[in-house]
């Protein structure tokens, strides 16, 4: 017993460490993607001279970080100043534990899940994680003693309140078909009908709320009103410099991956393909869970192509229109798709009597 705990431990330790490097790791080369999604959509090359093609370009963007000299202003909260970078790295890479990565493997005859934890609570964990991130934004701003990061930051917590209300509603409608708040319960739902009972089809209005709230709460464009440099230079971080501003940019594309992996989980299956069952049925189980993995993040990359491309594509929102939408569209969207969900619950189950 004492060697399974053991053996349990050592695989979960190996697990955390490999779902952190993965994260740093796309979020690293998520800048290179955008550079060239940005250049081929405004038919320029992009990043063509750090290696070939430019591949070793985020290398040379984080060495350049680490080297450039640390300003920090006199007239600054020195503790503060350095608390809010660090705290938006931290919230970033804590809301990646509860996300199902794929199913089960076994190794040395021990099952390992793929994934960190699960609670039983998981959306609320994301909720609450994603929630403690705007006080890293707000901390910084606010530590700076610069009136354009402080609007900046002000920007983003009423961004940040007014999306999360609209976000939580469509979830509500999402819960109110699946029952429970355990994202690994949720996806083993969708492996329903040979793994294609996506909760995409029950719930379309939702996810769209979902994904509209997921761009503001990543400070994505057309909702990147906190950091709008023709307003106000930078933004939060307008005087942060080497690797401090380089966390908060970090965290944007850290942030932008596991929000990637929420949708996916949510409405997309997870880790769930076409005939899942039949390849569990006829393969061996732990090539099954790499495909079912290989699956997840093709996924989470299209989400993140999805968000890549709104950037480049759309204008920036005026304020007033960004909490227009939030306040006098989104949310009674929300309310309204959570009525529709509970008629058609309730049609539903009239009928199976």
């Amino acid at each position: 017993m004492a060697a399974f705990f053991v053996s349990a431990f050592f695989f979960k330790i190996i697990l955390v460490v490999l779902v952190f490097t993965i994260t740093l790791v796309i979020a690293m080369y998520s800048t290179y993607g955008e550079r060239k999604i940005a250049a081929v959509i405004q038919d320029r090359v992009g990043p063509d001279r750090a290696g070939p093609l430019g591949i070793l370009q985020p290398l040379a963007d984080g060495a350049k970080f680490f080297m450039k000299e640390e300003i920090i202003p006199a007239s600054s909260n020195k503790f503060l100043f350095i608390l809010g970078p660090s705290l938006a790295m931290l919230t970033a890479l804590m809301t990646s534990a509860v996300i199902p990565w794929g199913p089960s493997v076994t190794i040395a005859g021990t099952v390992v899940p793929l994934q960190v934890t699960d609670i039983n609570v998981g959306i609320l964990y994301v909720f609450g994680i994603v929630s403690l991130g705007v006080y890293g934004i707000m901390i910084g701003g606010w530590a700076s003693n610069n009136k354009f990061s402080l609007l900046g930051a002000v920007r983003a917590s009423s961004q940040m309140i007014s999306y999360e209300l609209a976000m939580g509603l469509s979830i509500i409608a999402l819960l109110m078909m699946t029952g429970t708040l355990s994202l690994n319960h949720i996806v083993s739902q969708q492996s329903a009908w040979h793994g294609m009972r996506w909760n995409i089809i029950f719930q379309p209005l939702g996810f769209l709320i979902f994904m509209v709230c997921a761009f503001a709460e990543t400070n994505r464009a057309p909702f990147d009103l906190p950091e709008c440099e023709t307003e106000l230079i930078g933004g939060y971080h307008t005087e942060y410099s080497s690797m401090k501003l380089g966390m908060y940019l970090f965290s944007e594309y850290i942030n932008m991956f596991v929000s990637s992996a929420v949708m996916a989980t949510l409405y997309f299956g997870g880790y769930n393909f076409p005939f899942i069952d039949w390849f569990g049925a006829h393969w061996n189980a732990n090539l099954v869970s790499v495909l079912a993995v290989a699956t997840m993040f093709a996924k989470v990359f299209i989400f993140i192509f999805i968000f890549m491309w709104v950037r480049w594509t759309l204008p920036r929102f005026r304020y007033d229109q960004l909490m227009r939408l939030g306040w006098q569209v989104l949310i009674p969207l929300s309310i309204l798709n959570i009525f529709l969900t509970g008629g058609g619950i309730l049609i539903v189950e009239n009928l199976l009597k």
